[in-house]
C-alpha cells in the first residue's frame, strides 16, 4: 500500500528484481538476483522500509556498505552499492551515477499520466514546494521532496519514490555550481518549471548574481516539449529567462502584469499573513497559517504552478488554509510564560534572514530577540554580507545575538544593540538567564551552525 509522509501520498518503487535493476545501470549482481525491490531507495539504512532498496556508499569516515545488515533488519532487500555487502548487491562502479541512472529509468516508464513540477530559487524552494504540494495532493496521488533533500543524490530519491499511481511528481533542485539544475533535469525533464528568485545563496560558489541567475536558468531551458515556465514578476533576472523556452509563460507577484498577483496582503499579530490571489479570470482570499509576508508570495507561485497544471485558482487557495511546512522553517512556538519563539533555523542567506527579521518584527512582544549565527557560502563578500545584516538586524530587533566566530561580523554592523557569544551553549545559557515573558525570539542561521539546538533546548 503506498505510505503517507508530512500529510502526503510518498509512493512507492515499481517492482524492479535486482537483475533488472543490474540491467539498467550496468552493473552484476552478487546474491540472489531474482529477489524484488517494491519499496522506496534509501541512504540511511534505518529508514529501510520492508521491500525496499539500500543505496551504499564508501566515505571518507563511514563506509555504508557494513550497515547492510541494518537496513535489512529494517526491512530492505538488496543494496545498490560499490562492493558485496551481506544483502543481494547490485555491484556498480558508482553508485551516484547508478542511482540516477534508476531514477531516469523508473521516471520514463512513469511518464504517461505523470505531470513534473521543478523548482528552483535562491530562497523559499522547500516552502513554495510544500504549499504546491498542499495544493496538489487535493486533486490526485503526489510526491515530493522531503525536507530539502534537492541535490545530486535527493532528486533521484525522489522520482525514485513515484509509482503509477502517482499523478504529480514536485521535484525541488538546488545548485552549486553550473550544471547542477541542468544534469538533475535531465533525469526527468519538468512539464512546469518554477524560479522564485536570484538572492545571494551561494554566492560564494557562483561568484556573482549573474552567474547564479544563469545557473537557476537551466531549469527554465530544461523544459519538456511545451513546458509552462512560472517565472517571479518582482525579480528582473528571473522574469529575463521568458527569453529561454519558446513554450508559455506565467509570472506571479506584486507587478501589475504578473498573472497571479499577490493584493491587500494584510498581517496578524503573529505575522501570519492574509491576502487575495488574482489571475486574469478568477480571485480567491487566502488566509495562511504561515509566518511572514514573504510566504504570500511563495503562495502565489504554488498558485502560478498549479494554474499551469490546470489547478483552479480557488481550490488552491482552500489548500493553502491548512498548509505546513518541512520543520525547522518559520516554527512558531509559544513557550510557557509567554515567550514567542520563531525557530527558522534549518538554512540562512541573506534575503531568508532579512525575511525571518521582518517576520519577528510584526509579531506582538515586549523585547524581539534575533539570534543570528553564520551565514554560509558567501565567499569574499562574507564579512560585509554579514555587517549588513547586523546592521539590517538593528532595525528589527531590540537584541542581537551573534553567535560563533563566523557570526561576529553581525554584531560589528548591529553595534549597541548587540552581544557576541562564543558557541551554541554561551547562548543558550543566556537566553535562559535573560528571557522575559512577552519576548519574540527567532533563530537563524545556516544549517552547519545547528542553531536548531538552541532552539530545542528553549523549548
Amino acid at each position: 500500500m503506498p505510505t503517507k509522509h508530512c500529510g502526503f501520498f510518498t509512493g512507492r518503487m515499481i517492482p524492479l528484481s535486482l537483475d533488472e535493476i543490474a540491467k539498467v545501470v550496468g552493473g552484476t549482481v552478487a546474491g540472489d538476483g531474482s529477489v524484488k525491490v517494491t519499496a522506496s531507495a534509501v541512504l540511511d539504512g534505518r529508514e529501510a522500509e520492508p521491500g525496499g532498496l539500500f543505496v551504499a556508499f564508501a566515505g571518507e569516515h563511514s563506509d555504508g556498505h557494513d550497515y547492510a545488515t541494518q537496513a535489512g533488519q529494517a526491512g530492505a532487500v538488496g543494496v545498490l552499492g560499490s562492493r558485496p555487502t551481506a544483502l543481494p548487491t547490485v555491484v556498480v562502479e558508482d553508485a551516484q551515477a547508478a542511482l540516477q541512472t534508476l531514477a531516469s529509468h523508473v521516471a520514463a516508464r512513469l511518464r504517461k499520466g505523470l505531470t513534473v513540477v521543478g523548482l528552483t530559487g535562491s530562497q523559499g524552494k522547500t516552502s513554495t514546494k510544500d504549499l504546491l504540494t498542499a495544493a496538489l495532493s487535493k486533486v490526485g496521488p503526489t510526491v515530493a521532496t522531503i525536507g530539502s533533500l534537492n541535490n545530486e543524490l535527493g532528486v533521484p530519491l525522489t522520482i525514485l519514490r513515484a509509482d503509477p499511481a502517482t499523478r504529480f511528481l514536485v521535484i525541488e533542485m538546488g545548485a552549486r555550481r553550473m550544471g547542477d539544475i541542468a544534469h538533475l533535469a535531465g533525469l526527468v525533464p519538468p512539464d512546469v518549471a518554477v524560479v522564485l528568485n536570484v538572492g545571494r545563496a551561494h554566492l560564494g560558489e557562483f561568484g556573482s548574481r549573474g552567474a547564479i541567475a544563469k545557473a537557476k536558468g537551466e531549469l527554465v531551458q530544461g523544459l519538456a516539449p511545451g513546458g509552462t515556465a512560472v517565472l517571479n514578476a518582482d525579480d528582473p533576472r528571473v522574469v529575463a529567462m521568458r527569453a529561454l523556452t519558446d513554450g508559455p509563460v506565467l509570472t506571479f507577484g506584486r507587478a501589475e502584469h504578473a498573472d497571479v498577483r499577490v493584493l491587500d496582503l494584510t498581517l496578524d499579530r503573529l505575522g501570519r499573513p492574509s491576502f487575495t490571489l488574482r489571475s486574469a479570470d478568477a480571485s480567491a482570499p487566502v488566509v495562511l497559517p504561515l509566518i511572514g509576508a514573504h510566504q504570500a508570495f511563495n503562495a502565489a507561485a504554488a498558485a502560478a504552478a498549479g494554474l499551469a497544471i490546470g489547478v483552479p485558482l480557488e481550490l488552491t487557495a482552500t489548500a493553502l488554509a491548512t498548509a505546513s511546512l518541512s520543520k525547522w522553517r518559520m516554527e512558531l512556538c509559544e513557550l510557557p510564560g509567554g515567550i514567542t519563539l520563531l525557530n527558522d533555523s534549518f538554512n540562512a542567506n541573506p534575503d531568508s534572514t532579512r525575511a525571518a527579521l521582518d517576520a519577528m518584527a510584526v509579531i506582538e512582544g515586549s523585547r524581539r530577540i534575533a539570534v543570528l549565527g553564520e551565514m554560509l557560502e558567501l565567499g569574499e563578500e562574507s564579512e560585509s554580507e554579514h555587517r549588513i545584516i547586523g546592521q539590517y538586524a538593528a532595525t528589527r530587533a531590540d537584541i542581537i545575538i551573534a553567535v560563533g566566530e563566523g557570526a561576529r561580523a553581525i554584531a560589528a554592523g548591529a553595534g549597541e544593540h548587540a552581544v557576541a557569544l562564543p558557541d551554541n551553549n554561551a547562548a543558550i545559557d543566556w537566553l535562559r538567564r535573560t528571557l522575559a515573558p512577552g519576548d519574540v525570539v527567532l533563530v537563524k542561521a545556516s544549517r552547519d551552525s545547528r542553531l536548531d539546538e538552541v532552539a530545542a533546548a528553549l523549548t
